[in-house]
């Protein structure tokens, strides 16, 4: 009984072991992904074609269309259903959205508050047919924000088969009900701007990890779709731009021939964007409301979804991005509210992007990047994406404002990449396309300007969270829908961490190839976060298995602590060496008794009566001592030098009192005034969790140790970090109760001037 206790400690504590390997966490390896984290032998992945037809109605907010589906089953299995995703759904008024919502009332609700808990907005798909490619009825079941195709013949592996849905639906109201995509209304000459997206019914992805993701649409877990080819025609009013995923087909019936022209000029303009509808041009067209409507053709190849906007406000601009397998055209399209701003900034913005996630990954392989302006609103669609970002009604904007834009429309555009083109499941995991995007988009806003005000990615700014209340933090391996602080789980703490790895676990060089390697492996396919983990380790000989475990799959945080230095150094026996505490103990060896005795006793017993006085009365134990020359005779060559070279020795003492091991990066200042880094890997933990101790061996005397010097850990308890200890200071504001201006600096310039 007693060796099977002992068994039983054992194993618990093998299994608490911070470096035990992420066995039972991943998945098997197979033959369609393999133990390096690459795709296997035998990967595959499903293609789904569309041919669309879709009319926006500007007279009464609603979108209508017509669609014929290819789907191509390149799995394994044949396939007797097929599911549908119907995002609109989320809207309709009996949406589970609206139904698992917390509400409450209080003594200051609001009528827009109360307005929300009954929704009046009549949103979600209405079907108005589903058949196949004679036309012959399908049937079909709706579950809430997902739709069952029922095949009268299964798909087998490697066939296709066809068939049309035809629907409609009303475009919500973005400034009043909020979304990802509807419509902006602007009162001063009538118009909308319409950002229009998850319009139609589309494909669910069905993979060798999941099978059918068809889990709910609940608002917050995005979209897992499928790549295919796209035809897509928009009707819109004849003074209506619009922009959309892919390329356009008919430039000669949309187009003046000014605009033609001026497209070929900024296909050729590297360096400042070139006006394709200038804002003249837009002004004018803002009052004309033409009754007439025109067709616009897009075609996308390789893409996973389509998006696009439409406005008779749109100014549009457009510039050339050089990229190894050919240029990219980097546009904008934005109403005169956006200006000066988007002007300025926006399609430069985009270009830059371009330029700096193809450096970290790989070049951008679509034709196109759009950038379009809405009003508090970011969101990404493959080559488009709608970001927020508007200047005040004077033309001044506040530093918040500039550099908001500028960080949300690289992160839009940055999602090209992520999930756009390496394709995760944003139902399941946000992290794999928000936090791994936001890791990038923190690397391009510094490339933008020198210590350019990034929200997230250095270390020391997740400390707050990650030292939090626990019970409202989730690990961030945890489904869409259930994690506590989306924010922080799903897009902070994950970019501090790809940034940590980079910059004090892997170092650049090892990361940034290892990166580099999984975007390349996984670009058009459906990677997982097996995939991810293994890459990384695989593509860099680092064991990261104690990292991942700690980072992502629990909620803990980092908090070591130095608890205590002791201070060693070799005795050469040479007089001349001793400290001058030393050299006082030696003279006073009851302290500082015997220093006032010598001063308040006269004579001593011994000095009143020699005769009490003996053999020991005289005898210094230290002549009994080896004189040096003798100790160093006695020792070898190797521990002779050692002697006379005084090196000091610090035994230093660490605690994890957070959870999370990492590197212990210790700076040792020196009482010359001169400094040292120690860095040592996170592995010393790797047989004791809690507590570690090393010795540090220096030529100079310490004068002050600091633990985590550069803030580059994340450790949420600074006060622990220093030795000899010291408080941390905490700053607190003088507050005045006034009214604050409501001005920003540019006003204010602008008011003085």
């Amino acid at each position: 009984m007693l060796f099977a206790s002992f068994q039983l400690v054992a194993q618990e504590n093998l299994n608490q072991n911070k470096f035990r390997q992420l066995g039972q966490e991943l998945p098997t390896p197979n033959v369609y992904r393999n133990a390096a984290g690459a795709p296997g032998h035998a990967y595959w992945q499903q293609k789904a074609d569309y041919d669309m037809h879709v009319t926006l109605d500007d007279t009464k907010q609603t979108i209508s269309g017509k669609e014929e589906i290819t789907y191509h089953n390149n799995s394994p299995e044949p396939l007797t259903y097929l599911w549908i995703q119907l995002d609109q759904n989320m809207r309709a008024k009996d949406s589970d959205t609206y139904k698992i919502g917390q509400s409450s009332v209080s003594d200051r609700s609001s009528a827009r508050r109360l307005g929300r808990m009954v929704p009046e907005f009549d949103g979600g798909f209405k079907i108005t047919s589903v058949t196949d490619e004679n036309g012959s009825p399908l049937s079909y079941t709706v579950n809430k924000t997902m739709m069952r195709i029922n095949l009268p013949v299964a798909v087998e592996s490697g066939k296709s088969t066809t068939f049309n849905i035809a629907w409609w639906y009303n475009i919500n109201d973005r400034m009043k009900i909020g979304g990802r995509s509807g419509y902006e209304y602007f009162e001063e000459g009538d118009n909308y701007l319409y950002t229009i997206a998850q319009f139609f019914p589309r494909m669910a992805m069905y993979t060798d990890v999941e099978g059918w993701q068809n889990k709910q649409f609940l608002g917050r877990g995005e979209f897992a779709l499928t790549f295919g080819d796209y035809k897509v025609q928009i009707t819109v009013p004849s003074d209506h731009a619009v922009s959309a995923t892919g390329t356009l087909q008919n430039p000669k019936d949309v187009l003046t021939k000014d605009q033609i022209s001026r497209l070929d000029e900024a296909a050729e303009s590297f360096e400042q964007p070139v006006m394709i509808i200038t804002p003249e041009e837009a002004l004018e067209k803002e009052d004309t409301h033409a009754t007439e409507t025109v067709t616009w053709e897009f075609q996308a190849e390789n893409v996973r979804d389509f998006a696009f906007a439409s406005s008779r406000k749109f100014i549009w601009d457009a510039m050339a991005v050089k990229q190894t397998s050919g240029n990219v055209m980097a546009m904008s399209m934005f109403p005169k509210e956006g200006n000066p701003l988007w002007e300025k900034y926006s399609t430069k913005a985009v270009a830059h992007t371009l330029k700096w996630y193809s450096h970290y990954t790989f070049d951008y392989p679509y034709p196109v990047a759009w950038s379009i302006h809405t009003n508090r609103i970011g969101m990404e669609y493959p080559m488009i994406c709608f970001n927020g970002g508007r200047p005040e009604s004077d033309g001044t904007y506040s530093e918040r404002t500039k550099y908001g834009m500028i960080s949300v429309i690289i992160h839009e555009v940055g999602h090209n990449y992520f999930p756009m083109i390496i394709n995760s499941d944003e139902r399941q995991w946000t992290w794999m396309d928000e936090g791994l995007n936001t890791f990038l988009q923190f690397l391009a806003e510094q490339q933008w300007q020198r210590d350019y005000p990034s929200r997230r990615g250095a270390a020391f700014k997740i400390t707050d969270y990650m030292g939090g209340d626990k019970s409202k933090i989730s690990p961030i391996m945890t489904n869409s829908e259930s994690l506590w602080q989306f924010g922080n789980n799903a897009y902070a703490k994950p970019a501090t961490a790809l940034n940590i790895l980079r910059e004090t676990i892997m170092g650049r060089e090892l990361f940034d190839h290892a990166f580099k390697e999984y975007s390349n492996r996984w670009m058009f396919k459906h990677p997982a976060p097996a995939d991810f983990f293994r890459t990384m380790e695989d593509a860099s000989a680092v064991d990261l298995d104690w990292f991942w475990r700690g980072w992502f799959f629990t909620n803990d945080n980092v908090d070591l602590s130095l608890t205590d230095v002791q201070w060693f150094k070799a005795d050469s026996k040479d007089p001349d060496k001793l400290t001058p505490v030393e050299n006082w103990v030696a003279e006073n060896p009851h302290g500082v008794t015997s220093e006032r005795n010598r001063e308040e006793i006269e004579k001593t017993y011994d000095e009143i009566d020699p005769s009490i006085r003996d053999f020991y009365s005289d005898y210094d134990p230290r002549a009994d001592t080896p004189n040096r020359d003798d100790y160093l005779d006695n020792l070898s060559e190797a521990e002779r030098k050692l002697a006379e070279k005084g090196t000091n020795y610090y035994q230093l003492t660490f605690e994890n009192l957070g959870g999370l091991v990492m590197p212990i990066i210790i700076q040792l200042q020196y009482t010359d005034g001169t400094t040292e880094d120690i860095r040592i890997p996170a592995e010393i933990w790797k047989l004791s969790s809690e507590k570690v101790t090393k010795v540090i061996p220096t030529e100079k005397v310490v004068e002050k140790f600091i633990l985590d010097p550069y803030l580059e850990t994340a450790d949420v308890d600074r006060s622990n970090n220093h030795y000899p200890p010291q408080p941390e200071l905490s700053r607190f504001e003088l507050f005045k109760k006034q009214q604050r201006s409501r001005e920003n600096p540019m006003q204010k310039a602008k008011s003085k001037s």
